[in-house]
């Protein structure tokens, strides 16, 4: 959930959390096309920002999160992999939510918003960062989220049309 950047703490937006691979096997709502791999960006930070720059990630991040280091494979070929920290998501984080009704989380990301903008605008850049970052990076469970979620701005706005006072 973000109670802080999406969301509100009376309507917490919804955000991706990376998870342990054997908690994720136990949750009853994956793909079974799910991939092995899990796509991303790494950063290198310069050593002169490196204590900077983790201390606001754990501030950002920390919550309901454990840090673990694990090695990144880039997708260029002949890239050598290296060494990156990721926080991955605990089951025990109290704003984990959890395996949901999709079009309910759908319609849940529609209608929250908070100080960073609308929950909706994070889901559709997500998808798209996703998409972009390989012909195989692609979500299942995102686009779907994503696609159902477009749906509902779509139907509003149809609504939102036919309810409109004339102008002739």
């Amino acid at each position: 959930m973000s109670e802080d950047h999406r969301g509100t703490p009376e309507a917490p937006g919804r955000v991706a959390t990376l998870i342990e691979r054997s908690f994720w096997e136990s949750l009853t709502d994956h793909h079974d096309s799910a991939s092995d791999k899990v796509w991303g960006v790494a950063y290198r930070i310069d050593a002169a920002h490196a204590a900077e720059v983790r201390e606001y990630l754990d501030i950002r991040e920390i919550n309901g999160y454990t840090i673990h280091y694990t090695p990144f494979y880039p997708a260029a070929k002949g890239a050598a992999a290296f060494r990156t920290m990721a926080y991955i998501g605990t089951p025990e984080n109290p704003q984990f939510t959890g395996p949901q009704d999709v079009q309910k989380l759908a319609e849940h990301i529609f209608r929250s918003t908070g100080p960073s903008g609308p929950n909706r605008d994070y889901l559709w850049g997500l998808e798209t960062a996703l998409n972009e970052l390989s012909p195989e990076s692609g979500d299942e469970h995102v686009s779907d989220l994503s696609t159902r979620v477009r749906a509902l701005a779509e139907a509003e706005a149809n609504a939102e049309t036919a309810t409109a006072p004339s102008t002739q």
